[in-house]
């Protein structure tokens, strides 16, 4: 596996590219999904790579995908090198370059929403909160505090944007959008993809306090989960025994990353706008290691070499 990877070139047709992964075209039925080591903070891809982060997020996609296949369909074929080199030749020069951080999966048409589950009042939840007392515009009970746990969780979807934040809608807009059924198709796979995860991560003494999935319809009309699963960049990771109601918590993602440019930002070294400042080795470095850490809690064992 190569140390860092900024942006993947394989001899497939490049379908598209997003903040931090290419996809591929591989064949008629498959994608080809390349996590990168880029890394994005409000909204603005860094100029440095963290080593090994793009490998981290496939092999915990991975590890959920096959953990829940039960609970819900997927697009996951396999992340693993040597049976992705084995059907297709042609990338066998470039086994460096995918190894660990590759993923095949089946074409589907994505959902244009994102499914956002809450089960703790964080982030732009709270935010909302504090100013209007709901929470995907509807009501929650009073007096509840920062990184509260709700209870039963809630589906919070969102629109997908191209550029900067997603916008956080009610359940009624997407049901107006895609139709009564399927969303609450897609309501009710998310509480249960959530659920299960919920409960998995915390016998290895992590809170998932929030998270979003995508999913996309295949030619066969199954609905399946697609994209990346219960990630540090697609959730918040917090150690159980550091949860404290009433603040904001230690996270298993970039918040070493977060906490330095919010520091540049209250100095006035930064305006929050591109260019991005020139990461120093200290934050890179322990930005890698919190996502090897958060590999590790998940899953029980150190993330190979070469997967």
């Amino acid at each position: 596996m190569t140390d860092v990877l900024t942006e993947s070139r394989l001899p497939l047709p490049l379908l598209r590219k997003g903040k931090v992964r290419e996809v591929y075209e591989a064949d008629r039925d498959h994608l080809l999904l390349v996590a990168s080591d880029r890394v994005s903070a409000f909204d603005i891809v860094m100029r440095e790579a963290i080593p090994r982060k793009g490998a981290v997020l496939t092999q915990i996609s991975a590890f959920w995908f096959e953990l829940l296949g039960a609970q819900v369909p997927s697009h996951f074929v396999t992340a693993r090198t040597g049976e992705i080199l084995r059907r297709f030749p042609v990338l066998a020069p470039h086994r460096a370059e995918i190894a660990g951080r590759t993923m095949l999966v089946r074409r589907t048409t994505p959902v244009p929403f994102e499914c956002v589950v809450r089960g703790y009042l964080s982030g732009s939840a709270w935010k909302e909160y504090k100013a209007s007392g709901t929470l995907a515009g509807e009501p929650l009970p009073g007096g509840l505090v920062e990184s509260a746990r709700l209870e039963p969780p809630v589906f919070s979807p969102a629109t997908k944007e191209e550029t900067g934040h997603d916008i956080n809608v009610t359940f009624s807009t997407m049901a107006n959008a895609l139709g009564p059924a399927q969303a609450i198709r897609l309501r009710d796979a998310s509480f249960g993809v959530y659920g299960a995860g919920r409960d998995y991560a915390a016998t290895r003494g992590i809170i998932i306090a929030d998270t979003k999935f995508e999913f996309g319809v295949d030619a066969q009309g199954t609905l399946r989960l697609i994209d990346e699963v219960m990630t540090p960049d697609s959730s918040r990771f917090w150690p159980a025994d550091q949860y404290q109601p009433g603040r904001s918590q230690p996270s298993f993602d970039k918040q070493p990353l977060r906490d330095w440019l919010l520091g540049l930002k209250a100095e006035g070294q930064w305006n929050g706008e591109a260019p991005p400042p020139t990461l120093p080795p200290e934050v890179i470095a322990a930005t890698s290691q919190r996502y090897l850490e958060a590999f590790r809690r998940l899953t029980g064992f150190d993330l190979p070499e070469d997967a």
